[in-house]
């Protein structure tokens, strides 16, 4: 019997998606496979995205039967400039997905060179862009997505199949009518596909992927008590997932200048790119850079952001004191020292700080060991208090994230705080483990959330502590310093167990003595 439920229908889609995934891949290991599934799940979906939005448009200005994925190339040339200026690309009627995958169906010429056609197709979606205001958003969105590569086969022929396959496993996705559900549904599939991937890519995955349940709560810290921000930004944004999950905490609407990021790695920043499009986050309303934030940050002009989050590398090496330049960066220089040069997770943070609004928040998964090494990052720690940017450190679960068992912790900055302390959250114990990782519920979460809004003392859970205190302890940041871990052993009640102690005594001396007299009784009757 078919699923019936919206929930059931969401797990069968991943099931079928996975399947095809691993299915087609072959031998190709399955993290560089991504960039196919999820570049083909994008043509389709940019195809169905545009056919959709001039569709719409003819049929309200009275042409019922229109349907742009019939119409004639030359004819399609028309709409062109206006296209590109709304949506921020253009495809010809011949070069969508549903025809492409149509003729790669049932024209055996054309399947025989099925790769050129989509080096071809993809090569003109890109081009559509150039010279307008999307160009830099499009540039290179399908280069991950090498239709001549070895890895799908050492022949042309061989590598067509695969493509073929591609297609039709993709276009038989059943992501629903698209004006309907689809935005949702390729978002979706996006995320399940990346998270899956992670999981099974180990640390190489895992580097580029935050677990949903952990994105949407360092979503919700940042915009407590607010309907909408300015903007968002992470400076190592990875997939884009983190950054995205305000479109669901928000709303896109409320999120009023759009979504900012920049990411080094260049498959990974087009990811972001493509993730951004997926889930209906038009060209204008995001701006993903390419670079290394640390030497090299955009978004210099930008005015500050209201609201940030990130999950940075885990203390990745980085120029340090080694480039002379940096200790007098507006970033780095108000803490008068640099992170190490093995250890670059505080020069995340600082970079952060330097980019936060006035009335921001800005929420960074940080690596434990940061909260409590002596010597630069120490120092760099005293900065924080003592300038009372240090608003909140919750320790996280273990076994969490993906590519890593250990427990991280989550770093919450404020520039206009309401007192002169920091609240630490011991969330250790607050997971599930419905697989072979632990995982933050709803409920696990607002109890988070309570916490963080409460700002008071709680019993083995929470508390605030003067930034007075901190100095005293060496600015130490160690969550288990200050949250008393429930004593669960079972309490003693000593002066029952002495007495218990002394009827054992005194029954073990009777014994004694009833063992005496049988030996002295056997002794004397020998």
């Amino acid at each position: 019997m078919a699923p019936t439920t919206k929930e059931a229908q969401r797990a069968e889609l991943h099931k079928t998606i996975w399947r095809i995934a691993t299915d087609l891949r072959g031998s190709v290991d399955g993290w560089d496979f991504k960039s196919y599934v999820l570049g083909m799940l994008f043509y389709r979906f940019i195809s169905e995205n545009l056919t959709a939005y001039l569709n719409e448009l003819e049929h309200e200005a009275g042409d019922a039967d229109f349907d742009y994925a019939q119409l004639g190339d030359q004819d399609a040339e028309f709409g062109r400039k206006d296209t590109v200026e709304e949506k921020g690309f253009y495809i010809l009627p011949s070069e969508l997905f549903a025809n492409v995958r149509w003729r790669a169906d049932t024209d055996e010429k054309f399947r025989e060179n099925l790769n050129e056609t989509l080096a071809k197709v993809f090569a003109n979606i890109e081009g559509s862009a150039v010279g307008t205001d999307s160009e830099d958003d499009l540039k290179g969105l399908f280069d991950d997505l090498d239709v001549n590569s070895a890895k799908l086969g050492n022949t042309v022929a061989k590598r067509n199949e695969k493509l073929v396959r591609l297609l039709d496993a993709i276009g038989d996705l059943p992501l629903g009518d698209f004006q309907d559900n689809a935005i949702d549904l390729f978002g979706d599939a996006y995320e399940y596909l990346m998270q899956m991937y992670a999981a099974n890519a180990g640390k190489s995955g895992g580097e580029y992927y935050t677990p949903q349940e952990v994105s949407e709560l360092l979503a919700r810290i940042t915009v407590m008590g607010k309907k909408s921000v300015n903007k968002v930004y992470d400076p190592a944004c990875g997939s884009g997932s983190l950054l995205l999950k305000f479109a669901k905490v928000l709303g896109k609407e409320n999120v009023r200048r759009g979504f900012f990021g920049q990411e080094i790695n260049l498959n990974t920043y087009n990811l972001a790119r493509i993730n951004m499009f997926l889930h209906d986050v038009n060209y204008e309303q995001f701006d993903i850079a390419h670079g290394d934030t640390l030497i090299d940050p955009q978004h210099w002009d930008d005015e500050p952001f209201e609201a940030i989050v990130s999950n940075p590398p885990y203390s990745i090496r980085w120029a340090g004191d080694a480039n002379p330049l940096l200790i007098n960066d507006p970033r780095f220089a108000p803490a008068g020292v640099l992170a190490p040069k093995s250890k670059a997770d505080l020069a995340f943070t600082m970079h952060m700080l330097s980019w936060l609004a006035v009335n921001g928040t800005a929420a960074i998964v940080e690596f434990p060991g940061v909260l409590y090494r002596s010597g630069a990052e120490q120092k760099i720690r005293k900065y924080l208090v003592d300038n009372n940017y240090v608003d909140t450190v919750i320790q996280l679960p273990p076994d969490l994230f993906f590519g890593t068992s250990i427990g991280t912790c989550i770093l919450v900055l404020k520039k206009s705080k309401k007192d002169n302390s920091v609240l630490f959250i011991d969330a250790s114990a607050e997971f599930v483990h419905p697989g072979s990782k632990n995982k933050l519920s709803a409920v696990n979460q607002q109890k988070i959330l309570d916490a963080f809004a409460a700002r008071e003392n709680i019993a083995h859970f929470a508390k605030l502590v003067t930034n007075a205190e901190l100095a005293k302890a060496d600015y130490n940041l160690s969550v288990s310093s200050y949250v008393e871990g429930e004593d669960n052993r079972e309490a003693v009640d000593i002066q029952k167990l002495n007495a218990e102690i002394e009827q054992l005594v005194t029954r073990q001396q009777e014994l004694r003595e009833q063992i005496n007299a049988i030996v002295t009784e056997l002794e004397g009757g020998s």
